[in-house]
Formats: structure tokens, sequence, C-alpha cells
């Protein structure tokens, strides 16, 4: 199984404060140490709407090279995406929405303009690892269940770009499993040579119980998480912290998965997560103008 914890991302993103660039480089080191290889650390996204991810270059900059080690930023556009291959980025996840109405709120574009603005930056980076994630790929807060067939047209429209890892996100978290799997299974039947992986949010706790259908019925492996359980979409109302990389993990071990993961670390790794958000709390949060 691969976990990728996505807390220095989705799990600060929500946050109303702002965490030091230094007590993220500590976080993410605390992360390896634990055994993570793959970590999402940062979004390429304007920061006056979302200031906890305006150091994302420094971000990059300061983390260490390590052979073993993925680390993956995020980009809404095609701005986004020049900006994180100018800082360094090697592996961008490149974002889209299943609902209309979520893609205006989040990326303040159609769908349609937002997957033809990503497609023509893309193309000029043939050396960068694009893979892709879908918002609301199940439940938008707005528009409601989305239709399956409706998420299939949003994953072949980043097949036509090239890209054959595709993450589809329960954003708000409140997908029940039978609905993630169904929708799931519908789009992996039309697309079986894609790689698929699941990034869960955790409103009512089925997301264990998705992750288990997922990984026996739907034969996932990978999947998104984020210590501590925070996290949130600040562009999708209800929206609910992150499956718990620490409840992940150990639930994976007793169910007789293997993740590389020690446990004992990682719950170090929780502790320093929740003493940063403290002590950035401790300093002031955020007020209504995002300083």
């Amino acid at each position: 199984m691969q976990i990728t914890d996505v807390f220095l991302r989705d799990g600060l993103q929500d946050e109303d404060v702002v965490v030091p660039t230094a007590d993220k480089l500590a976080v993410a080191e605390a992360l390896m140490a634990a055994g993570l290889t793959r970590l999402e650390v940062a979004s390429f996204v304007n920061p006056k709407k979302v200031p906890q991810m305006a150091d994302a270059a420094e971000i990059l900059a300061g983390l260490p090279h390590l052979e073993k080690v993925t680390y993956t930023a995020l980009a809404l556009n095609g701005r986004g995406i020049a900006r994180a291959v100018e800082a360094g980025a090697t592996d961008v996840q490149v974002v889209a929405s299943a609902s209309q109405a979520h893609s205006n709120a989040n990326a303040g574009q159609s769908i349609e303009d937002a997957l033809a603005d990503l497609a023509a930056e893309v193309a000029r980076y043939p050396q960068t690892h694009f893979f892709a994630g879908i918002s609301t790929a199940f439940t938008c807060p707005f528009e409601g269940e989305i239709d399956p067939a409706h998420l299939l047209r949003v994953v072949r429209a980043f097949q036509a770009m090239g890209i054959t890892d595709i993450g589809l996100a329960d954003t708000l978290g409140t997908s029940p499993t039978h609905q993630v799997v169904n929708a799931v299974a519908h789009v992996q039947d039309a697309e079986p040579d894609l790689t698929y992986s699941l990034h869960l949010h955790n409103a009512h706790g089925q997301a264990l119980d998705t992750v288990t259908a997922a990984a026996e019925r739907l034969a996932i492996t990978r999947f998104d998480s984020a210590l501590g359980g925070y996290g949130g979409c600040p562009f999708a109302p209800g929206a609910h912290g992150n499956i718990a990389t620490e409840q992940l993990v150990a639930h994976l071990h007793a169910t007789g998965h293997d993740t590389g993961i020690d446990e004992d670390r990682l719950a170090e790794a929780v502790r320093l997560a929740r003493d940063v958000i403290a002590h950035s709390s401790a300093l002031g949060s955020l007020d209504p103008a995002g300083r």
C-alpha cells in the first residue's frame, strides 16, 4: 500500500493560521522518519486566497533531496503549473472539479475552461510528471451526488492530456462507501488501463470502510491521508477533515497490509503537527483579509 500524507498542503490550507516554513519542514522530516515516502507538500495557488500556501516555493527549496522520497505539489491552473515547475517541482498534481459549481468556486472558471487551461500548460512541460486530482468526484456541496458518467468525462479529459494517474477525491467526506465504490467501478470499467487512487475526507467515520472496500473490490492500493485528520477545502462548504494518516496506517496494518510506516514514529509526527498548529495559533490567527 502507498500512502501520500497531505498534511502540509490539504491539512493546513483550511486552518486559520499560517504555519512558519521552518515548522512545516520539521513536520516533513518527522513524516519521512516514520517511513512516509510520498508527501504532498504545497499548492501553487493564489496566496491572497490561500495565504497558508504562500511559501510553496520556499518549502520545495528547503526539502532534502532523497532518492526514495517523492514530493508532490498541487496546481489549479496554468499559472500554478508554471510556478510549480519554476520552483523545482517534479511531480505536480493538476486539479479540476467534477462539479461545475465547485469549479467556479474553487478555480474561478468552468470545468471546460479549467481543463483547457491545464492541458495547454501540461503540454509545455513533457519532463514533468503530472497526475490528476478530481475534486468533488462523488458529492458536491452545491450540486449533490455526481453522475459517474460525468466523472468519467473529466477522467477522459485528463487522459487526453497524457495523464494516466488519476486521484478521485471525496472532498466533503460525506459520500457513503457504496457510492464511492460504484462510481470508481464505473470509471475503471470504462478506462481499465489508468491508475487510480483515493483522496478521502471523513465526515461520518466511514472512510476506513471505504478504504477496505476499495482495496478488496477495486484493487486500489494508493490512498491520501493527513496527520491528525486535518484538512478541508476552503471553497467547499461543509467539507470535513481528511482521513487521519495514523488511523489509516493502523487500519491497514490490522488488516494485513504492509505500508513500511512505523506507527510509533508516526505518533511523534502527529504530536509535532498539533504542536506547530498550536504554536502558530498562539502567534495569531488570520484576519478576514488573509493577513
